[in-house]
């Protein structure tokens, strides 16, 4: 079985909206914006590179990344070449255009799980924070990874809504010279 791991820049008080600058968010690119770049920071974003076996992401943040992404081949090499997916009910098709080539579109939770089910590596969600809430709910979150900005932005999506209470174990943290914190935490079942 794979691992699903919800990977997300969140800002002090649990937002994750728009931390590359998306547009329609009036914080959008806080995370270059509002703290220093310390590359040590993202040393975590280049391992789960490296590990994950696929790409999972919900349609609003498909329609974020694919227009950018796959014309970012230094710095998503690996994630560009990989198994795709995007969860959606409001896509048309199978597939859905990224870059040259495409996502397979999958309709609900139950193909997520199935594709839990299959061998490879780690499914990596990405953004997202209506389908991780769901995942969530529905215990198909193995292990959450955060990055964690100093900054509170008082609105916006936030990755913990009102879901069900989980117990979650530190894998692994640090704080860098800018403040963010890395937080890695296990669900525990």
């Amino acid at each position: 079985m794979r691992e699903l791991i919800v990977t997300t820049f969140l800002s002090a008080d649990g937002v994750m909206d728009s931390p590359g600058g998306a547009s329609g968010f009036p914080h959008a690119g806080w995370t270059y914006k509002d703290v220093d770049f310390d590359p040590a920071a993202y040393e975590l974003k280049g391992r789960e590179q490296e590990e994950a076996g696929a790409l999972l992401m919900g349609r609003v943040s498909y329609e974020e990344f694919s227009p950018v992404w796959p014309s970012m081949t230094e710095e998503f090499a690996r994630y560009n070449a990989m198994p795709r997916y995007v969860v959606s009910t409001t896509l048309e098709g199978d597939a859905a255009p990224w870059g040259e080539d495409h996502v397979t579109v999958l309709r609900n939770l139950d193909e997520v799980a199935a594709l839990k089910d299959e061998d490879g590596g780690p499914i990596s969600l990405h953004g997202s924070a209506t389908l991780a809430q769901g995942l969530a709910a529905a215990g198909l979150v193995d292990r959450y990874h955060l990055l964690v900005f100093p900054v509170l932005l008082g609105s916006g999506r936030r990755l913990f809504g009102d879901g069900p209470k989980q117990r979650l174990a530190v894998e692994e943290s640090e704080v860098y010279g800018n403040g963010v914190a890395k937080l890695v935490y296990r669900v525990v079942k």
